[in-house]
């Protein structure tokens, strides 16, 4: 997911999107301890998915201010 493409999106798309990566990135943590999850490098991306949303969620709400 790229940044360009997230910063059209408005704060309730974000906050959505948030929980949604939030949700997988459990899910992705669950099938890694059961040894369930083939791609491990998954957990990287979403992490870094979720920290970028983040960071974009918490530009918009600033500059509301």
């Amino acid at each position: 997911m790229k940044a360009s493409e997230l910063r059209e999106l408005s704060v309730e798309e974000l906050e959505q999107k948030s929980k949604e990566q939030s949700n997988l990135l459990f899910s992705a943590r669950v099938r890694h301890a059961t040894g369930q999850l083939e791609n491990t490098a998954q957990l990287k991306t979403l992490k870094r998915d979720i920290a970028r949303v983040e960071t974009l969620l918490r530009e918009k709400r600033e500059g509301d201010k």
